[in-house]
């Protein structure tokens, strides 16, 4: 028997609710598997910083270093302000754990009906790569003038030739395991450094995996032919910015925001990953039992890939496809009726 130590921080909002789920899953595949799991549960969340001021303790970080990965819900509520929430809990564990990679699979998938005609089932099943630490969420600024009609505030893009490299090295990786394709996205014809210099480490590591074909998209035109052909698409490497705004969009071509997983890596393994359902903490029907719980099962997944274990996260995968393809049982947002303990109990089953 394996074990693996977990973090768990389900947060605010349907965090509460689709946490729960994506652990039973987890205990259900990891007896199938010989794998166990050592959750420890910890509060940090909004409802921590109205109570203490604080989204999580001053040893925060020290407190997940000793885990071998960190599962978070959602994180967000009314009356906190959404700068507050996420520069105090996940922007934090981001970059002090040097988790470089955010990785965002979308898939459509049978019984799913996307938002597009031209993405059927079978039609879509794509990556995108977001570069995770540095980029256009930087901590570099400030405000000045505050109140007097001369304010301003400047906030600096910051793209080094190590952070961008290695996000880059990480992407033509994935694609040469993945079918050979990759399109990197840019917008080198208006902002004058940083997209140029993106583009220059591009055509770098391009060249040190000749395997892989590649192409290169402005982000507003990629946009478009992610709504009008995503077909075309396989990995998609983007900044910081460009790769938040894309895997949104992604997941909506997908279907619904509330199937899409993310994993936030530290490739190397030095420090802990940490996975998240990226539909956010959806205050308007929390509480409510109804929260659609694939996006925080396929975070599990991706969670059992980075551990080792990717029989069985290949396994919870193909169980969420077969309740979509087999059954009827859907969540609201996929227009059904179903429960979240209904739709958890059915994968379940599958498995």
């Amino acid at each position: 028997m394996t074990t693996h130590r977990i973090a768990v921080i389900p947060g605010d909002g349907i965090g509460q609710e689709v946490t729960p789920a994506a652990l039973e899953v987890l205990d259900a595949v990891g007896r199938r598997h010989g794998v166990e799991f050592a959750y420890t549960h910890l509060d940090w969340s909004c409802a921590r910083y109205q109570r203490e001021g604080a989204m999580m303790p001053e040893d925060g970080i020290e407190t997940l270093r000793a885990y071998d990965a960190v599962f978070l819900g959602a994180v967000g509520a009314p009356g906190v302000p959404d700068h507050i929430s996420l520069w105090g809990l996940l922007i934090p564990i981001r970059r002090a754990f040097r988790q470089y990679v955010n990785l965002r699979p979308v898939r459509v998938f049978e019984g799913m009906e996307s938002p597009l005609r031209a993405a059927g089932p079978g039609d879509v099943d794509l990556v995108v790569v977001r570069e995770n630490t540095e980029g256009e969420y930087s901590e570099i600024g400030g405000r000045l003038h505050r109140g007097f009609p001369e304010e301003m505030a400047v906030q600096e893009a910051v793209f080094t030739r190590a952070g961008v490299t290695r996000v880059l090295d990480y992407a033509f990786g994935l694609a040469g395991r993945r079918t050979g394709r990759l399109t990197s996205a840019t917008k080198s014809n208006g902002i004058v450094h940083t997209m140029p210099f993106w583009d220059e480490l591009v055509r770098e590591r391009a060249a040190e995996h000749p395997k892989v074909a590649w192409d290169q998209e402005h982000i507003d035109a990629l946009c478009a032919k992610v709504v009008l052909d995503p077909g075309r698409f396989d990995v998609i490497v983007a900044s910081n910015l460009f790769g938040d705004i894309l895997s949104d969009l992604t997941a909506a071509v997908a279907g619904s925001i509330g199937i899409a997983p993310s994993a936030n890596l530290n490739p190397e393994g030095t420090y802990p990953s940490m996975f998240e359902p990226v539909h956010g903490s959806a205050p308007d029907i929390a509480g409510r039992g109804i929260a659609d719980p694939i996006g925080a099962i396929w975070s599990a997944a991706l969670m059992l890939d980075h551990l080792g274990h990717e029989r069985a996260g290949a396994e919870v995968v193909d169980a969420i496809a077969a309740t979509l393809a087999a059954t009827d049982v859907r969540t609201p947002d996929l227009g059904g009726s179903a429960s979240t303990e209904e739709f958890t109990r059915t994968v379940i089953a599958r498995l």
